[in-house]
């Protein structure tokens, strides 16, 4: 068993708030999550998924008014429509009669699965929170190349060997596309879907070409874009938005997209163990995603986050903003000897960040030349 980190997170919002979503994509550890949140809160558990247990809820408030005293665990609110419009009379219910917290814990895998009730938004009532695959800060340190090759699924990462963990990580993407998404609504060829996951592993870190894709795809251009949002959506996939500053200069403006769990990458590729991720071509831009995915994952949630690339070829893979507005620049490299390219200077020069970073394979924090700091993704990430 290992903690989660947003476990402080969330006592600490349902001590504060009546409701808390906590939103990630399936097999992360969300109901293990819920689970250790019942054993130290009185509680009741309900999957959603499960029409008898939907059953329950044919009349929300008859059933909830029964256990008021609880709190109530939603796994899959998506299943009952128009829920949120019961929930908010119930928690205003709650309100007027002095319990103005902890009363629900809805947990989802899409971000559609709860905002699409937008017209029954649960404004000022509701916190919401992502849980993603395992990063740096929550395993043994001395496991960052295991956790990269295998990714951060607990299911992959924990597995008993290397085969168990790729067997995993393949029947995962063949669940999510076969039977999950279904589930959910578009009618979309599963072959398709893993046809467009596979190109975009395959250009991991690079700037989105939707037309480039579409072509790979046999579609038209508007395909590839709901494919993409879709994937964004069920928090696979991240876009990373390219950073803007006033500098006079011709800014890249598409994002950048990467497939957010290493191991899915490596899967997708048919990469079996480390051994063939060391030798194939994708293992710098892996590296990257893996590091960017790592940061994202346990910096602040008001850091705003994006890359800086000229079309003179200045560039800087993350720019981190801080809540005061500090800029941090960094830049990621694979190897043990890390050397950064003249455009990583150049656009320094450009956006004068704070500090300055390398984030390599390395462990050793030193300082290198024009105040760049090189440092292993595990140091960087207790930087925050």
């Amino acid at each position: 068993m290992i903690r989660r980190r947003i476990l402080r997170d969330v006592l600490y919002s349902l001590d504060r708030l009546p409701a808390v979503a906590v939103l990630g994509p399936r097999g992360v550890g969300k109901t293990t999550l819920a689970k250790e949140v019942g054993a130290v809160r009185k509680s009741v558990y309900l999957d959603l998924e499960n029409l008898r247990v939907r059953e329950k809820l044919s009349d929300p408030e008859l059933y909830l008014s029964a256990h008021a005293d609880k709190l109530v665990i939603l796994d899959g609110v998506q299943f009952v429509p128009g829920l949120f419009r019961e929930l908010r009379g119930v928690i205003d219910d709650y309100r007027r009669r002095g319990r103005g917290a902890g009363c629900f814990l809805f947990l989802g895998s899409a971000w559609w699965d709860l905002l699409g009730q937008s017209d029954e938004s649960l404004a000022g009532r509701i916190s919401y929170m992502e849980l993603g695959p395992l990063d740096m800060t929550e395993v043994e340190p001395g496991s960052t190349e295991k956790l990269w090759v295998r990714g951060g699924f607990p299911g992959s990462f924990l597995a008993e060997s290397e085969e168990a963990s790729g067997t995993w990580r393949e029947n995962f993407i063949q669940t999510c596309l076969e039977r999950y998404i279904p589930q959910m609504g578009p009618r979309i060829s599963p072959r398709n879907l893993y046809r467009f996951l596979a190109v975009l592993a395959s250009e991991q870190g690079r700037l989105f070409n939707a037309a480039r894709a579409a072509r790979a795809l046999e579609v038209d251009g508007k395909t590839v874009a709901r494919y993409l949002d879709m994937m964004v959506d069920l928090m696979l996939v991240r876009r990373l938005r390219p950073f803007h500053a006033d500098v006079g200069k011709r800014l890249v403006r598409s994002p950048k997209i990467y497939v957010r769990d290493s191991g899915l990458v490596h899967a997708l590729l048919c990469l079996s163990d480390g051994e063939a991720v060391f030798s194939h071509p994708v293992v710098a831009d892996s590296w990257e995603g893996f590091v960017v995915e790592n940061i994202l994952s346990v910096s602040q949630a008001r850091v705003q986050a994006g890359f800086y690339r000229t079309s003179a070829g200045a560039e800087i893979d993350l720019v981190l903003e801080m809540p005061g507005g500090e800029l941090w620049a960094v830049g990621i490299k694979y190897g043990r000897n890390p050397r950064m390219s003249r455009g990583f200077y150049h656009a320094c020069k450009d956006l004068n960040p704070e500090r300055r970073f390398v984030v390599y394979s390395g462990s050793e924090h030193c300082m290198m030349a024009d105040g760049v700091e090189a440092i292993g993704p595990g140091d960087f990430c207790r930087e925050f």
